[in-house]
């Protein structure tokens, strides 16, 4: 299959060890020599559009979306990796072979390998397929740095019984020295019933249809965001809920057990996710391409585990002592 995220296009294969050398070797001749015939390509297009038009019915989708290009303005990142239905609709396969023209060469390509075979077997084969492959002496276009902005707030009337509201901070980018604490304060907040945002808001005071945090990995800077879906009549104290649970990381230190708590379900979690051959090839193939080594899979669990208390409540003061960046969809009587 093949997939497209935030900072990297995936082409994946998984197979009997038996079946290794046809299976790369097709997916050379996929990779290397794309045809985009104009059939397919004209169903993909229609296929995404759809996929668009179904997530601008879904409140946590367009509130998601609003929210990123609040935050990222001109910057790439604004666009999430679907696209909107105006941009899909005026792609053409002329588009298609220009970027791959552009971006898809062995000088900007990680190839990542995970199961039964022996490592020479595996170089040997991978050259056999890739290893007069022509790199590109192009530089890749620029991409705008995220600059600082203002927070506002952007809603968007959608008449359901429910609302959604996210408060959005822009975070640092993986490489930085705070990411191991921010991916703690994240999990401390929303991971799970057990965190903080689900117990406070969901189970005592009854607030939250859904209630999490995301702070995804990223290249370039990322975002912080706590979010609620809530019913609509109960919008202004679902949005107090949430900034105060953000203002209190910055007010109050968590105490060592609660910081303990974060750290085990967060590197148990990192640990169940790469369980499988096709889960540690995805993982250690995503660390080669954002420029941090296969050598990150230890150092971020090292890194995560000295974090303290202090360290905690100075990132959160850090990052969200500013207003937030607010997002809200939901019925037009409650966004006014």
């Amino acid at each position: 299959g093949a997939d497209a995220a935030a900072d990297y296009s995936m082409l994946g294969a998984k197979t009997v060890s038996g079946d290794f050398p046809a299976i790369l070797s097709l997916m050379g001749e996929i990779l290397r020599s794309p045809t985009f015939p104009e059939p397919e390509v004209m169903l993909e297009q229609r296929l995404a559009i759809q996929d668009v038009r179904s997530m601008q019915e879904q409140p946590f989708s367009v509130a998601y979306q609003q929210l990123q290009q609040a935050l990222y303005g001109s910057h790439p990142y604004a666009m999430g990796t679907v696209g909107t239905e105006k941009t899909l609709g005026r792609l053409t396969r002329h588009h298609l072979q220009t970027y791959y023209q552009a971006y898809f060469h062995p000088n900007r390509t990680v190839i990542s390998i995970a199961g039964r075979i022996e490592v020479a077997e595996a170089i040997a084969r991978v050259e056999a397929v890739f290893g007069d492959w022509p790199p590109s002496e192009a530089a890749p276009e620029a991409v705008p740095p995220v600059g600082d902005r203002a927070p506002y707030r952007v809603a968007t009337p959608q008449e359901t019984q429910q609302a959604v509201i996210m408060l959005g901070y822009l975070a640092p980018a993986v490489c930085h020295g705070d990411y191991p604490a921010l991916k703690l304060i994240s999990t401390y907040l929303g991971n799970g019933l057990s965190s903080r945002l689900f117990v406070e808001l969901r189970e005592k005071r009854g607030l939250a249809y859904d209630v999490s945090a995301i702070y995804p990995t990223r290249l370039d800077a990322s975002h912080l965001i706590v979010y609620i879906g809530t019913a609509a009549h109960n919008t202004a104290v679902a949005q107090e809920g949430l900034s105060s649970e953000v203002q209190r990381l910055c007010d109050r230190r968590l105490d060592a057990q609660e910081l303990q708590i974060a750290q085990n379900k967060l590197l148990g979690q990192y640990a169940l996710g790469k369980q499988t051959n096709a889960q540690i090839a995805q993982l250690m193939g995503w660390y080669e391409i954002l420029g941090l080594g296969i050598e990150f899979d230890q150092t971020f669990q090292e890194r995560c585990r000295v974090v303290t208390p202090d360290k905690v409540q100075q990132v959160a003061q850090q990052y969200f002592s500013s207003s937030p960046f607010l997002s809200l969809v939901g019925p037009k009587s409650v966004l006014s």
